[in-house]
């Protein structure tokens, strides 16, 4: 029956994937620009982007598109890190200049992006100026912190939160200030961005530990593990590709799980205390996204020999459910048990895991409603081979809708 309640969240994501495309055909050429080139070099930030409403949707994507394109040129190793230097500080003095573009950098969509960025800031240029300085503001600071790790490696555990916080933390700020400049959220969300940073910070190291394979593949290797956590476990960290070495590499990335899950607590009281319903669920598809990610590659060998990433059934299903904390939070709570469910009590990180775990399901327990749902329902819900699962949702979406 989970298969059927995946198939049933797909074609519900692909309906809403074709109203979506229907709804943001415009008269603004750059802004048409701006969503087919969003689609194109992230689809699945594409589809959850969509989820706001169309001016917040409008600055998010710009914002995006600015930081994307600051990414490819810091990203491409065949430029010379002095260029990079020079070049990424005033990245931002750039939005302001709506005939800058720059040719040769990147490849594929990200390299159109940059030789057509005229696009990207006169559509920046009809942004309200809060909006604006908080785009600009972020991209700066991001840009020095880019520079900062050019000429030097994440040696340490506090080199790599500092890394994460630059290319993804100060995102959680700029999109929680976006927030706020919007009126969609109260003004005391940005008060203190530690949580938003926390926000960012878990999504971008499940995304390093995921993507181990391909990055230590690259020419040259891109290498994002602290060596303060990986030799522990080895001498170097290409060893970790053969097979010889599969136990220690299975251990440090344990290790590496545990660190990305100390945040968890953090990304459930920010969304928690968000009170839009398209800024929320914005905001809790990536997170849950994350969690289902740290479930499957915790324990698992498969990480050092290929990417391993959730169904396209799994995900539909998070995005379908992801519209309210407390189906957020039941999510976030399975794919957490399911992560547990792979520990073993042999590994060196077991403890740790296991107070993380617990860490993590008391504070979703302390955001949950109790239960008072009939008897019946439980019962139909808990159990899938009953059925009942598909059909109250069903059910529940015919209603909702005939209540719209």
């Amino acid at each position: 029956m989970e298969y059927m309640e995946e198939l049933y969240a797909m074609v519900r994501m692909k309906w809403r994937l074709r109203r979506i495309e229907t709804g943001i055909a415009c008269n603004d050429e750059d802004l048409r620009f701006c969503y087919d080139i969003l689609q194109a070099v992230s689809r699945s930030f594409a589809v959850v982007i969509m989820e706001l409403d169309e001016e917040m949707r409008d600055a998010v994507c710009i914002f995006y598109l600015v930081l994307r394109a600051l990414d490819t040129v810091e990203d491409d190793m065949s430029i010379p890190v002095d260029f990079k230097l020079r070049e990424l500080p005033k990245f931002h003095e750039h939005l302001h200049d709506t005939t800058w573009c720059m040719s040769g950098v990147g490849v594929g969509r990200e390299r159109e992006l940059l030789e057509r960025y005229t696009h990207v800031t006169r559509a920046y240029s009809r942004l309200g100026k809060a909006y604006q300085d908080v785009i600009s503001g972020i991209c700066e600071r991001m840009a020095n912190g880019m520079c900062d790790f050019l000429t030097r490696k994440v040696e340490t555990k506090a080199d790599y939160d500092l890394y994460c916080h630059y290319v993804a933390g100060l995102v959680g700020h700029g999109l929680t200030l976006l927030y706020v400049s919007s009126g969609l959220e109260d003004v005391r969300l940005a008060d203190d961005l530690t949580n938003a940073n926390h926000m960012g910070l878990f999504l971008q190291k499940t995304n390093i530990i995921r993507d181990f394979y391909e990055d230590i593949r690259e020419v040259p290797p891109r290498v994002f593990w602290p060596r303060e956590i990986w030799e522990k476990y080895t001498d170097d960290l290409h060893a970790f590709k053969d097979e010889l070495h599969e136990a220690k590499a299975v251990e440090c990335l344990n290790a590496m799980v545990a660190d990305a899950l100390v945040h968890v607590p953090h990304v459930v009281e920010y969304l928690a205390s968000l009170r839009d319903p398209s800024v929320f669920t914005f905001s809790a598809i990536p997170q849950v996204m994350a969690m289902a990610t740290l479930s499957l590659v915790f324990n698992n060998k498969d990480v050092f020999h290929t990417k391993v990433k959730t169904t396209r059934g799994a995900t539909a299903r998070i995005f379908h459910y992801s519209t309210e904390l407390q189906a957020t939070l039941q999510m976030l709570k399975t794919y957490t048990l399911r992560l547990a469910a792979r520990m073993n009590a042999q590994d060196a990180c077991y403890d740790r895991i296991e107070h993380l775990v617990n860490d993590a399901i008391r504070a979703m327990e302390s955001h949950q409603k109790p239960n008072g749902e009939s008897v019946a329902r439980s019962m139909l819900m808990r159990y899938p081979a009953l059925g009942g699962h598909l059909l109250y949702t069903l059910v529940d979406n015919v209603v909702g809708y005939l209540g719209k």
